[in-house]
C-alpha cells in the first residue's frame, strides 16, 4: 500500500545530524510526524540539529549513538522504546568512507572493521531492533535504507566502501522479500543506491560521463517519494541502472573498458574527503 504521509507517525533518523540525514528529518518534521528521533554521533551538531528542527514545530528527540557498537544500538533502541515507543518510519542513513588507496595499502586495518560495521551491520541491528514491532503491528510501516551506487558495480580505490555497500543491499532487499513472502504488506523496505552526492563526505571524487555529483535535496526529495510508495529499490541517476545492467551483460574484460573508459574507474582517484 502506498503511504500518503507521515503525518501521525514517530519516525527515527541515523546519521541525522548534517547531510541526508538532517534533510530526512526535516521532511519528517514539515510533514507533521507525531515524533522524530535522531541518531548521530556528533553531539554538538546533534544537539543544534534538535534545536532547529524543533523551532519548525516538531516533537524531537536525539540520542548521541556510536551505531558502529552493538551494545550502544542496544541501549539507545530501548531508550527510544521506553520514552517515545515504537518506530514507524526507520530511515537508516548513517555511513563512513574512509581513505582512496588501493586495498593492500591500508594502513589502518581498523578503519575496514569501522567500515563494515556501520555501513553494513549497523543498519541490520537497529532494524532488529524496531522492526518486529512494525510486523506485529498493523499501521503502515517503512524502513528506508541508504545503501550507495558503488554496491552495484565494482569500482577500485574503495574496495571496502563497496563490500560494505553490496552487503548492505543484498540483505535490505532480501528482508523486503521475506516481508513479502510472509505476506506483511503493511511493511515495506525501499533500498536507495545513489552515486557521489554532494554532502562533502565524498569530497574530491569525480562525476563521470552523463553522471554529475548528486544534489542533496534531490536524492531525499526522490528517496522519501519513493519510500512512502513503498518503492523496492531507487538506484540513482540512471546511468547507474545502465551500468549494473551492462555488468551483468557484458564479459568482464569487455566490462572493465567500459566502465574504464566513461571514468568509473576513476572517479575516486582525487578523493579526500569531509575535512574535519
Amino acid at each position: 500500500m502506498k503511504l500518503d504521509t507521515v503525518a501521525g507517525k514517530k519516525v527515527l533518523v541515523t546519521g541525522a545530524a548534517m547531510g541526508l540525514g538532517k534533510l530526512f528529518a526535516e521532511r519528517a518534521v514539515r510533514e507533521g510526524a507525531a515524533t522524530v528521533v535522531l541518531w548521530d554521533i556528533n553531539e554538538a551538531a546533534l544537539k543544534d540539529t534538535a534545536a532547529e528542527l524543533a523551532g519548525l514545530g516538531g516533537t524531537v528527540h536525539h540520542y548521541v549513538v556510536d551505531v558502529s557498537a552493538q551494545e550502544a544500538i542496544v541501549e539507545a533502541a530501548a531508550a527510544v522504546r521506553g520514552e517515545v515507543g515504537d518506530i514507524d518510519i526507520l530511515v537508516n542513513n548513517a555511513g563512513i568512507v574512509r581513505g582512496n588507496s588501493y586495498f593492500w595499502e591500508t594502513d589502518n586495518r581498523a578503519d575496514i572493521d569501522k567500515t563494515m560495521a556501520i555501513n553494513s551491520l549497523a543498519p541490520m541491528y537497529i532494524t532488529l531492533e524496531f522492526l518486529p514491532a512494525m510486523v506485529r503491528g498493523t499501521g503502515e510501516a517503512r524502513v528506508l535504507n541508504i545503501a550507495s551506487s558503488a554496491g552495484l558495480v565494482s569500482n577500485p580505490r574503495m574496495s571496502v566502501y563497496a563490500a560494505s555497500k553490496w552487503a548492505a543491499l543484498g540483505w535490505s532487499d532480501s528482508v523486503r522479500i521475506e516481508l513479502e513472502q510472509a505476506g506483511h504488506d503493511h511493511v515495506k523496505v525501499t533500498t536507495v543506491c545513489p552515486t557521489y552526492i554532494n554532502t562533502g563526505m565524498f569530497d574530491g571524487a569525480k562525476g563521470f560521463l552523463f553522471t554529475p555529483i548528486l544534489e542533496q535535496d534531490a536524492v531525499v526529495d526522490t528517496s522519501w517519494k519513493e519510500m512512502k510508495a513503498g518503492q523496492p529499490l531507487v538506484i540513482l541517476p540512471w546511468t547507474s541502472r545502465l551500468n549494473k545492467a551492462l555488468s551483468g551483460l557484458l564479459p568482464i574484460k569487455v566490462r572493465d573498458l567500459f566502465l574504464n573508459t566513461v571514468g568509473v574507474y576513476h572517479s575516486m582517484d582525487e578523493f579526500t574527503g569531509r575535512k574535519k
